[in-house]
């Protein structure tokens, strides 16, 4: 059976970071909201996942994954961190794929949610403290635990820097 690599590169937006900081330190994570996109299965269930395309020649994975954010959901974002890679195998069209997708974290910027993209059926931001159960794939609730435990620090940071998140 032919063999393709492929590469793809997206992630999580972010809003929220420095507002989600309370007075005494913490962080309240139900405050921190991220853009995940629906799509329907064969089977025509709703599985939500992290935005993600494939990265063009010469694209830099943070730059493709602030294109295929933009290009899923409508909302403009800025890579601020990495979360992980995700590298598995798939048949398709008599094929045997192996892909690595490569997941950042992006502050949000600007813009508002669509899924006009023709692959998305449905966008909608989600409170990062409901983030891992949303997620339909075992390996994308993987790098939701990491963000989960990396959002906090990011957030205190974010806020000691000065960012508020626009709007």
């Amino acid at each position: 059976m032919e063999t393709s690599i492929e590469t793809s590169a997206g992630g999580l937006v972010v809003s929220g970071l420095a507002e989600a900081v309370m007075p005494d330190g913490t962080v309240d994570l139900a405050r921190l909201y991220v853009a995940l996109i629906g799509r329907l299965d064969r089977r025509g269930r709703l599985l939500w996942s992290m935005p993600k395309g494939h990265v063009e020649a010469g694209e830099a994975h943070a730059s493709t994954a602030e294109r295929e954010v933009w290009e899923e959901t409508g909302v403009y974002g800025q890579v601020f961190a990495e979360l992980g890679v995700i590298d598995y195998w798939f048949v398709s069209d008599g094929k045997r794929i192996h892909k690595t997708v490569h997941h950042h974290l992006l502050r949000f910027l600007d813009g508002d949610l669509n899924d006009e993209d023709p692959e998305v059926t449905e966008v909608a931001w989600i409170p990062v403290s409901e983030l891992i159960e949303r997620l339909a794939y075992a390996d994308e609730r993987k790098l939701a635990r990491l963000a989960h435990d990396m959002l906090p620090e990011l957030a205190r940071t974010e806020k000691a820097e000065g960012r508020i998140t626009p709007r």
